[in-house]
């Protein structure tokens, strides 16, 4: 079957919401399926990968991305209002 959404792949949300917050250079946390916590700044993102501006520059598979939010977001918590990536 042709068209059909595997999940893996990014959607038109994912990049709507990647590409606002790096327009507007909002401070984001990202936290990875190891347990890892990354801030920063998204510079720029393609189908595989987000860039990272903070103290150096970050290169983050959004494969190993567990969940992110803005990290001026009060009230987060890990079953709260963080955006799932679905990667």
């Amino acid at each position: 079957m042709t068209g059909t959404h595997n999940g893996r792949e990014s959607s038109h949300a994912e990049a709507f919401y990647f590409q606002k917050q790096a327009q507007t250079q909002t401070p984001m946390v990202f936290i990875l399926e190891d347990g890892e916590r990354i801030e920063g700044y998204i510079e720029w993102y393609d189908r595989n990968v987000i860039k990272v501006r903070n103290h150096s520059r970050t290169l983050i598979y959004k494969s190993s991305i567990k969940y992110l939010f803005k990290a001026n977001e009060t009230g987060h918590s890990a079953q709260g209002t963080e955006h799932r990536t679905g990667l």
